[in-house]
C-alpha cells in the first residue's frame, strides 16, 4: 500500500514558506510524497464592464514557482521530490478538502489575506476543523508566551491527555510523531485545583478534596491509558504529568521550545453533530509557541 503524501498548501507568503520547509522535513522522516499545492482564489464575478479575472495556468503559477526555488535551495539530504498542484476555488472549502487524500496537511498561521493582527487565519482554522487527515500548523517565529513549565532540555512532542475521556487518535499520532522525531514524549494531564464548589447561601461544604489522592488517581488513569501505545512504540521515552490547572494554559505554557504540540478534536455527538475544534484546541492553536497538530477522531468514532 502506497504511503498517503504530505500536502503543503502554499500561497506565497513567508508564513506558508515555513510551513512548506515543515512538510518536506515531515515527509522525509515518513519517506512519503510530497504535495504542494497552492489555491488561488480567483472571484468567480465582476463589476459590470470588468475584466474577469482569469487565473494563470499551473505551469506558470509564480506561488509554485517560488516553492520550487525554495525546495531545491533548502539542501536538505533525503527532502522528497515534489508534485505542485495548482487549484482555483475557495480555499475555505479546497484546503480541508485536500485531506481526503493526505497523511498530513501542513499550513502556515497566516496567509497573504485577513487582519494583520490575526493570530491565525480562517483557512487555518476551517482546514483543522474539517480535515479528514491531521493538520499542522506552524506558528510564526515571534511567538511569545508569558509563562513556561520546567521541562528537560532536548527533542520534546507534547499531548494533551484527557482522562475523563482520553483520545486515542491524538495519542496514536503523538507518539507516533516521538518515534519519527526521536523525540520525548511530554504527556500532560491537567486536573482542576482547587475544586470549586458551589453552594446555595447558607450551606456548609461536605466534601473535602485531598489533592495528592486527585494526583495519585490521575497518574493511574493516565499509566491504563497509555499501556497500548507504550506496547506499540517501546523506543519512545514517556513523561506523564499530571499537573493541576488550566489543561489550555498548561498546553501553551509546555509548548515553548517543544518539536510539536498534538492535540485532538472534539467528536460528533447527537446534539453536536457538526465538527468542532474545542475549547482548548482553539486556544493552543491561537497561541502555542510550537507547530500545532489537531487530529481528527477515528473514523469509527466520527
Amino acid at each position: 500500500m502506497s504511503t498517503l503524501p504530505v500536502v503543503a498548501a502554499v500561497d506565497g507568503s513567508d508564513d506558508s514558506l515555513r510551513a512548506l520547509d515543515w512538510a518536506a522535513d515531515a515527509a522525509r522522516r515518513r519517506a512519503a510524497p510530497l504535495r504542494v499545492a497552492h489555491v488561488r482564489h480567483h472571484s468567480a464575478w465582476a463589476p459590470h464592464g470588468a475584466p474577469v479575472p482569469v487565473p494563470p495556468p499551473p505551469e506558470g503559477d509564480p506561488v509554485l514557482a517560488d516553492a520550487r526555488v525554495r525546495l531545491a535551495g533548502s539542501g536538505a539530504s533525503g527532502v522528497p521530490e515534489a508534485e505542485y498542484a495548482g487549484l482555483d476555488g475557495a480555499p475555505g472549502a479546497l484546503l480541508p478538502a485536500l485531506g481526503a487524500e493526505a497523511g498530513l496537511l501542513v499550513l502556515g498561521s497566516r496567509g497573504r489575506g485577513g487582519f494583520a493582527s490575526l493570530l491565525l487565519g480562517s483557512n487555518g482554522l476551517t482546514a483543522a476543523r474539517d480535515a479528514e487527515c491531521p493538520v499542522v500548523i506552524v506558528p510564526r517565529p515571534d511567538r511569545t508566551v508569558d509563562i513556561t513549565l520546567p521541562v528537560e532540555p532536548g527533542p520534546r512532542v507534547v499531548v494533551g491527555l484527557k482522562t475523563d475521556s482520553p483520545d486515542d487518535a491524538a495519542l496514536d499520532f503523538a507518539f507516533g510523531e516521538a518515534a519519527l522525531r526521536d523525540a520525548r514524549l511530554h504527556v500532560l494531564a491537567a486536573y482542576p485545583w482547587p475544586i470549586q464548589s458551589w453552594l446555595a447561601p447558607g450551606d456548609l461544604p461536605l466534601t473535602v478534596y485531598d489533592q495528592d489522592a486527585i494526583e495519585h488517581e490521575t497518574r493511574t488513569l493516565i499509566a491504563g491509558f497509555l499501556a497500548p501505545h507504550r506496547e506499540r512504540h517501546p523506543g519512545v521515552r514517556v513523561d506523564a504529568v499530571p499537573t493541576p490547572g488550566d489543561a489550555a494554559g498548561l498546553l501553551v505554557a509546555a509548548s515553548v521550545d517543544a518539536t510539536l504540540v498534538v492535540v485532538g478534536r472534539h467528536r460528533r455527538r447527537l446534539l453536536a453533530p457538526t465538527r468542532m475544534l474545542g475549547s482548548v484546541t482553539h486556544a493552543v492553536l491561537m497561541h502555542a509557541a510550537s507547530p500545532i497538530a489537531v487530529v481528527p477522531p477515528a473514523p469509527a468514532e466520527d
